[in-house]
């Protein structure tokens, strides 16, 4: 793997992570009660350990309540129609949120990587917000399109991340695209001529 590799993979997982924290913090319709309190705060220390936060990973009460106000305004990031309305509410949140940009390695703990965030021991939901808008930028900037969206599937909708190339993904997965196409085929025989 090339230096280049290693920080693209980087940035994929960043924003993998975020998609992954929204899928928690932001509630979707149709998809029955919120998890409690406490099941959303046991599934993003899941996520976050998942994807390599350093234990001990502790969540508080206010951590909770400040990761879902910040889900608000990621979330709008992904529901962007277009490159140019997910980069008008990038820029406006890094606008107001980051700092500087410097190198960490967490004292050694890690490889060396970006934030725009006040510290390595910034509050969560500061973190969360500026990492998730590095890492959705820098998709932004190199696909030249949204970074992310939410799925299709009227049964899902889980938030999703555009790594590919081609054209911009629907679903959240192949899953759902299969189960939304089965059910439009279903539905155009029963309908018939």
């Amino acid at each position: 793997m090339t230096s280049q590799e290693g920080v693209l993979g980087s940035v994929h997982d960043a924003a993998r992570r975020a998609a992954d924290m929204l899928a928690i913090l932001l509630p979707r319709q149709g998809r029955g009660p919120a998890a409690s309190r406490s099941g959303q705060r046991d599934a993003l220390i899941a996520v976050l350990r998942a994807h390599g936060e350093p234990e001990p990973v502790e969540i508080s009460d206010a951590d909770l309540d400040g990761l879902r106000q910040a889900a608000i305004p990621l979330g709008e990031v992904f529901a962007a129609g277009d490159a140019a309305a997910a980069a008008g509410r990038i820029n406006a949140l890094l606008a107001g949120l980051a700092r500087p940009p410097r190198l960490t390695t967490h004292g050694g703990t890690s490889g060396w990587h970006l934030h725009v965030d006040g510290s390595d021991d910034a509050p969560w939901p500061e973190w969360f917000l500026t990492s998730s808008c590095l890492a959705l930028a820098v998709l932004l900037a190199e696909r030249q399109a949204p970074p992310g969206g939410f799925c299709a599937s009227p049964s899902c909708g889980r938030p999703f991340v555009n790594t590919g190339r081609g054209a911009a993904r629907r679903y959240c997965s192949p899953a759902c695209g299969t189960r939304e196409r089965v059910a439009r085929h279903r539905t155009s025989h029963v309908a018939g001529p």
